[in-house]
């Protein structure tokens, strides 16, 4: 069994990036950074008056683009190979969070958030597939990479944002589950992007609490009330990332000419508990082992180089 993005990727110096959620935070730095290179850059919003802070010049092409919508996602994606024949770097950064009280979440509420943070990506990365792998070479160029814009909520759950942190594992498990379907001969490098806090309109403008909170989590001691309380306020936020430093990081994840991670956290704040998370699920493993082990025969242990080699 082969793992996949175990090869190096080399990015074009023309490279044609196709970016969703481009209205502000980390897309609209990533977008603003491209177009003022070499880099031909496809920046996309649901509408394209809020793409204006993006300069204009013959190698960005502005777009409207609710992800939500397979047909506009088609319509999007024609338009971009009408004008630049390829797309290089795909980059899956629309989305929002849902906070609040879960037990008072509407499946409404619920599954709009999934639709955009998790469907969208679905949508666009299937039908960008088939352009990295058919369309590209028609133009010299082998393949591609996906970028789907994760959260350290991917990989963590924290109290107060169940259904955010659905779509982000969902995300996750999408992206890796993927990656190792695609030969490698395909040249098609996929990533998760794990990002701690950075300083947009998430925590703010963009924050979507639930109708109304459930009285019996109102005490103000309650984990979920005091994690939304230190994320709203500025000291829980003085120590984010600017969004252009999350932009420049993904411009040298795939530009180094090294290999793409599965998954990559970004910032100290994501590697740091990342890291503590391992740490605690290994101790746990080992806590359990013996329960974990009793089930089934134990010389499954020895498929497990199989199953794990790359």
């Amino acid at each position: 069994m082969s793992f996949p993005n175990t090869s190096p990727y080399h990015l074009p110096p023309d490279a044609v990036w196709f970016i969703t959620g481009c209205s502000s935070g980390i897309g609209l730095a990533l977008a603003h950074l491209l177009s003022q290179s070499s880099y031909r850059v496809v920046a996309t919003a649901r509408k394209i008056a809020s793409l204006s802070e993006i300069p204009d010049n013959d190698n960005v092409l502005k777009l409207e683009l609710d992800v939500t919508a397979t047909n506009a996602i088609d319509e999007a994606l024609k338009a971009t190979l009408d004008k630049f024949r390829r797309i290089d770097i795909v980059v899956n950064n629309a989305g929002y969070t849902l906070s609040g009280d879960t037990e008072v979440t509407s499946e409404q509420e619920a599954r709009a958030i999934m639709d955009t943070n998790f469907w969208g990506m679905v949508n666009v990365s299937t039908r960008c597939l088939r352009i990295l792998r058919e369309e590209n070479p028609k133009s010299g160029q082998q393949g591609g990479v996906i970028l789907n814009m994760s959260s350290m909520g991917g990989y963590i759950g924290y109290p107060g944002q169940a259904f955010y942190h659905a779509t982000k594992f969902a995300m996750e498990g999408w992206t890796e589950s993927v990656s190792k379907e695609l030969p490698l001969a395909w040249n098609i490098h996929m990533c998760s992007l794990e990002p701690g806090g950075v300083k947009t309109n998430f925590a703010t403008s963009s924050l979507k609490s639930v109708a109304k909170r459930h009285p019996a989590y109102a005490d103000p001691s309650y984990p979920a009330k005091q994690l939304l309380d230190y994320i709203k306020s500025e000291q829980g936020r003085a120590f984010w990332a600017e969004p252009m430093a999350l932009a420049k990081a993904i411009l040298e994840l795939v530009s180094r000419g090294q290999r793409i991670p599965i998954r990559l956290p970004l910032g100290p704040d994501a590697w740091g508990m990342v890291v503590k998370d391992v740490e605690s699920t290994q101790k746990e493993l080992e806590e359990f082992k013996d329960l974990s082990l009793s089930v089934g025969d134990s010389k499954q242990l020895e498929t497990i180089g199989f199953l794990t080699k790359s």
